[in-house]
């Protein structure tokens, strides 16, 4: 056959390796990938309101394809085998005929033919087949190359450029690296800040969330700007101490998206120093603010507190709650990680926050549950009777889950012990030696007609017990005198136990 000719290949392959950002080799493959299933279609479409297709899904695994940059075209080849009698055309060929072309020729040698379509003969639906498949492989590629690209980055903070808005998700441009192709990312609406304006082209910081396989589409990233790490991120670039390593992170906690329009976001940081004459959270405000101000500015105007950790959980809570004043930090149940913060009445609004915003982030931060109370209205007493109650009722709770959690490990041992003494009595397939993993065993039962292990499993139980039980029987009646030896309906009873 004589080559089918594609005018201007070798620019269509360039042309698409630039726009797909991907390498010529994989446009190339893909391409001949593409024209095999384009054969296919072809060949199934000769049988079409004439008999059914025979063909199998292996069917044309010995054809390939080859391109031919030089003089754009390709070709269709297919590997034959060398036999003396030809039982399928398009996997075997006789050995007389290939002996009219070479004489050394043997039976089980392997021919490779040009069996390619006239160009009029390969129809509008192979054609289309193989654009579709094209098409597919291409993006394919592309989110192959996502997958190897970003799922194992060690920066986890991308400068993102918008590309366009999809229902409530904004798409966004980014790179792996300088140098490197952009590709699309999904920044959904939970991980949107609402101080952001989110316009075409508009840049952004955001931060690699995930590299997830989304059904039907293959890898796709999501980003996020709402993320606590890109905080972390932020501090890293700004604080040179951070890097050095004086100065660690410790806690973040974060509301990038409040429950209410009417509170901002605001995050929390808790740091500590390496050094004792480093000041952790003067390193990280710097100079007059200069520091925290530029993450500020890179957050859309966000609030953030930095706060000092601190090993002494009283201290470590009342820092957590600044800029509020606290007076006394009462640790009522350390085991449940409960608090009272006693704070002055000016202060209360302040320790709460707007809608409790305050008090929320500082228990996220710390792990505490922290109650803040009037220091001038606290009746420690009654305080300390309510405490003590819901102390007990959740060490109650706490004993009835151990307890059921013991029962439950109890049951399976039992179990456990009773299949291990069934399976020694009457061993099951894979218990025997020349059983295979890989389930032939299973296969040459059913092949056999033999009964499926399951329900050989159940019948070996009921044996083993009905086997038992006689015996327990015949064991009583020699050790009973002769005349009790018939039975009785103790005996009766006896044996049903």
């Amino acid at each position: 056959m004589a080559l089918v000719l594609l005018p201007g290949l070798s620019n269509l392959i360039e042309d698409i390796s630039e726009e797909k950002k991907l390498a010529p080799q994989v446009v190339e493959a893909a391409l001949r990938e593409a024209l095999l299933k384009g054969y296919e279609r072809y060949r199934r479409t000769l049988y079409l309101g004439i008999s059914e297709d025979p063909f199998d899904e292996e069917y044309f695994s010995n054809f390939d394809v080859a391109l031919d940059l030089d003089e754009e075209g390709y070709r269709v080849l297919a590997s034959k085998i060398i036999v003396d009698d030809v039982e399928s055309e398009d996997h075997q060929i006789a050995l007389a005929e290939v002996m009219q072309v070479a004489e050394d020729a043997q039976a089980g040698d392997t021919v490779v033919l040009d069996v390619t379509p006239e160009k009029e003969d390969f129809g509008r639906m192979a054609a289309a087949t193989t654009k579709q498949v094209l098409a597919q492989k291409l993006r394919d590629q592309q989110r192959r190359m996502i997958q190897e690209e970003f799922a194992d980055l060690e920066d986890p903070v991308l400068t993102a450029r918008v590309i366009r808005f999809e229902r409530q998700s904004i798409i966004m441009a980014v790179s792996s690296g300088l140098g490197r192709p952009e590709v699309e990312a999904e920044l959904p609406r939970r991980d949107q800040l609402p101080n952001d304006n989110y316009r075409a082209n508009a840049t952004f910081k955001v931060f690699l969330k995930e590299v997830s396989e989304v059904p039907r589409r293959g890898p796709q990233l999501f980003v996020s700007r709402a993320n606590a790490g890109l905080v972390v991120y932020l501090f890293e670039n700004e604080v040179p101490e951070i890097q050095e390593g004086s100065v660690r992170i410790v806690a973040v906690a974060r509301e990038a998206n409040p429950p209410s329009r009417s509170v901002g976001p605001r995050t929390k940081v808790a740091v500590d120093s390496i050094e004792r004459e480093v000041d952790p959270v003067g390193a990280c405000i710097g100079a007059r603010g200069s520091r925290i101000q530029q993450v500020v500015n890179e957050l859309r105007g966000e609030k953030i507190d930095v706060i000092r950790w601190s090993q002494d959980a009283s201290q470590y809570i009342a820092n957590s709650l600044s800029p509020a004043r606290v007076e006394v930090v009462r640790l009522v149940d350390p085991e449940g990680q409960h608090a009272h913060v006693l704070v002055p009445p000016d202060q209360l609004s302040l320790a709460i926050g707007r809608e409790g915003q305050n008090v929320r982030l500082a228990a996220r931060l710390t792990g505490w549950k922290i109650d803040i109370k009037n220091s001038t209205e606290y009746d420690q007493t009654a305080e300390d009777a309510v405490v003590a109650e819901l102390i007990s009722q959740r060490e109650e709770e706490e004993a009835l889950q151990r307890e059921a959690e013991e029962r439950i490990a109890v049951e399976q041992a039992a179990r456990a012990e009773e299949d291990a003494r069934l399976r020694e009595l009457y061993p099951l397939p894979e218990d025997e030696e020349g059983y295979t993993e890989d389930g032939e065993y299973y296969e040459d039962a059913e092949a056999s007609g033999e009964e499926p292990v399951a329900e050989a499993f159940e019948e070996s139980v009921e044996t083993a017990e009905t086997e038992l039980q006689a015996e327990d029987q015949s064991e009583q009646q020699e050790d009973a005198p002769d005349s009790e030896l018939a039975p009785s309906a103790s005996d009766d009873e006896e044996g049903a136990r």
